[in-house]
């Protein structure tokens, strides 16, 4: 699913961002660019230094209940 970003994802928003990632089974990915990461790890969150206006992609191996729940924290829309 493509998203765009709403609001800087700095540290309190990539924790909630990680955070509603691991309470999902599947492995979820972030793609921006040439950028592929784990949406469960804080590390990669913060390396793709999110800013408002840009588009990523969610792909949460087929659930799109992860990629909602995003949309839900407010950083995302579709």
């Amino acid at each position: 699913m493509k998203v765009r970003v709403l609001k800087p994802v700095f540290a309190d928003s990539a924790s909630k961002l990680v955070h509603t990632a691991n309470q999902f089974e599947e492995r979820i990915l972030i793609k921006k660019e040439h950028w592929v990461i784990d949406a469960k790890s804080l590390l990669g969150v913060l390396a793709l230094s999110l800013q408002p206006g840009e588009t990523v992609e969610i792909d949460a191996e087929g659930n799109s209940a992860a990629g909602e729940a995003f949309i839900e924290l407010g950083i995302f829309e579709k």
